[in-house]
């Protein structure tokens, strides 16, 4: 059947390509982190007019609602709360297969990153361009290459006119940009799957962890003052950079207490530091947000928050101003890690796929970005994976790409995958 599907693949290349060409070039993008909102709306109909040609046995509009995040944040410690939904829906299709105790699932989100400043693009992020074979386009890598592929997976076989051996469902989720929220409530609505692939880019490698990861806020409160005297104020900036200085500390110890075969150690990243209002006065006012990246197998959210509480109480201890004016600490995203035993089925199946689709075997290997493969294995309970065509340098990058032959690639991949999990005997 390999050679029946590679041969409709190639007689389908250019329709295949411009059914991803029309999807890029589609506004999907979240705003404000999906806070403020996201733009999801008419990349989904696209998906489900899609579907509808492929004559999909089920497809369901779920719009989002916050109960679902509240649900997980008590019961998983996931989720982010308070986004605007207005318009904001996912959407899941069932292709019914012979063999209909069994399911595969595959996952990809249809929000984008904002493209950022448009004089770093060379061509408009809206307006997919063909570059060196390789798809120009806001999106292209993250994830929309890999949410058609997973389609196209079911059509090139309905295309080679070979039967769904097991079922098939489509997941396309908004507001992943944000921290998964789109993914969280599907995982909770669609009853558990057997296998889950999650279809982020992976760039020929397939990826059985990555890490967990939690954003925090630090607000310190000064005293503002002159500075030609600033000795009678209190500079919150000289303050935060005593807290960062122990934090950098904290997180020097973990990367000698913690390794991991397919991730980097945990670490911790201070991307904002906003403070102050002139170099004539002392700060009154400095905060700092940081993202903290952990391993899942001996690190949880507990324990991270336990040891990030725990550095800033001994500055504040040792600090006569900070114990007098302690600082606020707010956590306002997080992710739990992911973990898929290499010895699974779905793994040994995957392996088989790309082995027959590509005449030589995967490469497995951990991804230092938290995307949704958390929340399938976790709230789902299925057995996940992740891949999907792309790179994570291009991701949240100027000129976003994907290269169409692993665009290819991945709609076979994914095909051969259907075909091995519906043999006898799995």
């Amino acid at each position: 059947m390999i050679k029946q599907l590679k041969e409709t693949l190639i007689n389908r290349q250019q329709e295949y390509l411009d059914y991803l060409k029309d999807l890029v070039a589609i506004d999907t993008q979240h705003i404000g982190q999906g806070i403020e909102g996201g733009r999801e709306k008419l990349g989904q109909e696209y998906i489900i007019k899609l579907m509808k040609k492929m004559k999909a046995d089920e497809i369901t509009r779920d719009q989002m609602s916050e109960s679902y995040i509240q649900a997980a944040i008590e019961t998983f410690n996931e989720g982010n709360p308070d986004h605007n939904y207005q318009d904001r829906f996912n959407v899941y299709a069932t292709f019914k297969g012979n063999n209909q105790q069994k399911t595969i699932l595959f996952n990809g989100h249809m929000d984008t990153m904002p493209p950022g400043p448009l004089e770093l693009w060379d061509t408009n992020p809206l307006k997919p361009t063909i570059v060196d074979n390789k798809m120009i386009g806001l999106g292209a890598a993250d994830m929309k290459s890999g949410l058609m592929a997973s389609i196209l997976a079911v059509k090139l076989l309905q295309d080679a006119e070979i039967e769904l051996p097991v079922n098939v469902k489509i997941a396309s989720v908004c507001d992943e940009e944000g921290g998964g929220n789109g993914s969280i409530q599907a995982a909770q609505v669609i009853p558990p799957v057997d296998y889950t692939v999650v279809c982020e880019p992976t760039h020929y490698e397939l990826i059985l962890a990555h890490m967990g990861f939690i954003f925090f806020r630090i607000e310190v409160t000064g005293k503002a003052h002159h500075s030609g005297s600033k000795w009678k104020g209190v500079s919150a900036i000289e303050k935060i950079q005593l807290i960062m200085e122990r934090l950098n500390r904290l997180e020097y110890g973990w990367l000698f207490d913690y390794k991991h075969p397919l991730l980097p150690p945990p670490n911790l990243n201070f991307g904002v530091l906003e403070g102050g209002s002139s170099g004539a006065t002392v700060a009154g006012y400095c905060k700092t947000e940081m993202c903290i990246h952990y391993h899942s197998d001996r690190m949880d959210f507990h324990s991270v928050k336990n040891e990030v509480e725990s550095a800033i109480a001994d500055v504040v201890q040792s600090d006569e101003w900070l114990k007098a004016n302690p600082p606020i600490v707010t956590i306002f995203q997080s992710g739990g890690g992911f973990e898929m035993d290499e010895h699974s089925d779905v793994v040994d199946h995957f392996k088989t796929a790309f082995q027959q689709s590509m005449n030589h075997e995967v490469k497995v290997a951990g991804s230092p970005a938290g995307c949704d493969s958390r929340i399938w294995k976790n709230i789902n309970g299925a057995a996940t994976i992740q891949y999907g065509p792309g790179t994570l340098e291009a991701c949240h990058s100027p000129n976003e790409f994907v290269d169409i032959q692993e665009y290819w690639d991945s709609i076979l991949i994914y095909a051969n995958l259907i075909l091995q999990l519906g043999k006898e005997g799995n």
